[in-house]
């Protein structure tokens, strides 16, 4: 029975298998030709296997860079990494997980049918995650039973429900149009960043604009403006760890020069392979989509993972990194004058998250917004972790926890409600606010409807 859920875990969890049914369906939906059927969903999971693939590229190389910032700067406490957590946890909690994650994303197409809040989230990973921490919480209260799975499933609709929603305004502006949306775990950090550039970018110019002279113009191709950047980042933490320390323990003896110069490279590869997996992906998910949202759930938009927007605005890709990451190290200051436990700024949650920020930022106030939205996101996702902690029973323990700020926002809300009033009170809350959605649809439809009739 266990190899069994873990199998179903594990299908469900591949994002690119998500998105090839997906495709799949809408075309099939749509009565296409087998062999159109069959290049776009190969070409779709290809496209997302891509972008993976390149996430991880990043991911690998941001690793080291991370290593030695502490070392570098002789820096202890804990680092925020979804995937050391879930890790962690999975072992106590995977039937309970799966369950979640399995009734959660048909829950989460229930929600998108009945009510005006119509986002199928797509992100399979971030799923698992999510019904992961959820698992902890509840069964760490001491849930059990059909009520945990149906509370945990429950919850976990709502939060890919609702994240997606909050940030379609500046997605729309973002991508231009309205047939895409963003589904990941920093939807509120991104969301606040779009309206914090609303507040400070009046006049601010976009961190595409850039007026460079002549003699530099090379700096408004992107690939090698990260590189640059990169290059020069890796080479301040790397003198910081010292020739010594790199070279025994990262760079298996290589120059730890050379091992940072290829690091940083290795990092803007990456990136130029997260830019055509997005095409790929986009290429065939939009217009295939289209046959689930006529037939199953109508007006609907697929929240695909964050690497989606980066394209959009390269440079504020970069920007968002710096500005977060320096908002995670002033932040860690902070918390240990303050005696509370110290985070770490992880160096991939900040890029992630730091990034996609910055680019809706970028959006509603140019430059400005960039910077400082995705500062904000380095501030939230230092702070928010220390609250999370304590709501994680055993785990909350460990050396480690989730990073994002949905992570934390939900589990803290999911934690707390429980902790006052209790399992069924927790249950009736979530319960109310899927009916809330209701009635705001019904509102909607009755206020269109007068309006037409007024027209």
């Amino acid at each position: 029975m266990n190899e069994i859920l873990k199998a179903f875990v594990d299908f469900l969890s591949e994002p690119s298998i998500l998105i090839g049914i997906v495709v799949l369906v809408g075309l099939v939906l749509q009565k296409k030709s087998g062999d159109v059927i069959i290049k776009s969903t190969l070409k779709a999971m290809v496209g997302f296997v891509v972008i993976q693939a390149s996430a991880g590229i990043i991911t690998d190389s941001l690793a080291p860079f991370g290593t030695m910032f502490q070392q570098g700067f002789h820096i202890s406490g804990v680092i925020p990494n979804n995937e050391a957590v879930v890790a962690m946890a999975i072992k106590d909690y995977g039937t309970p997980t799966a369950l979640i994650m399995t009734f959660g994303m048909l829950a989460n197409i229930v929600i998108a049918r009945i009510t005006k809040y119509k986002y199928i989230f797509l992100s399979g990973h971030i799923t698992l995650y999510l019904a992961c921490m959820i698992s902890v919480i509840l069964v760490s209260s001491g849930m059990t039973g059909i009520h945990l799975i149906f509370t945990g499933s429950l919850a976990l609709a709502i939060i890919t429900i609702i994240s997606p929603a909050i940030q379609q305004p500046f997605m729309k502006k973002i991508t231009g149009n309205d047939s895409v949306a963003l589904g990941h775990s920093g939807g509120a950090s991104y969301a606040l960043a779009g309206y914090i550039g609303k507040l400070v970018g009046k006049g601010s110019k976009s961190t595409e604009e850039m007026n460079v002279p002549k003699s530099i113009g090379f700096l408004r191709d992107s690939v090698v403006s990260i590189s640059i950047t990169m290059v020069i980042l890796y080479f301040v933490v790397a003198i910081a760890a010292g020739k010594e320390f790199v070279e025994i323990n990262l760079s298996d003896g290589s120059n730890f020069i050379v091992y940072s110069f290829k690091q940083a490279l290795t990092f803007a590869a990456g990136f130029i392979l997260i830019q055509n997996g997005v095409r790929l992906v986009l290429n065939e998910i939009v217009p295939a989509f289209k046959g689930i949202s006529n037939k199953l759930v109508p007006n609907s938009r697929p929240a695909l993972d964050c690497p989606i927007v980066f394209p959009y605005a390269q440079n504020a890709v970069i920007i968002g990194f710096i500005s977060s990451f320096l908002g995670g190290i002033i932040s860690m200051f902070i918390l240990g004058a303050l005696g509370l436990v110290v985070i770490i700024p992880g160096v991939v949650p900040h890029f992630f998250l730091g990034a996609t920020s910055a680019v809706f930022g970028n959006s509603t106030g140019g430059r400005r917004g960039a910077i400082l939205g995705s500062f904000v996101n380095g501030i939230i996702i230092s702070f928010l972790p220390v609250a999370l902690l304590p709501v994680l029973g055993k785990l909350g323990i460990a050396n480690s926890t989730f990073s994002d700020t949905d992570f934390a926002l939900s589990g803290i809300f999911l934690g707390k409600v429980q902790r006052f009033i209790g399992g069924t009170g927790l249950t009736a809350v979530l319960i109310g606010i899927v009916i809330i959605m209701i009635l705001i649809t019904a509102i909607s439809k009755n206020k269109k409807s007068e309006d037409s009739i007024q027209g």
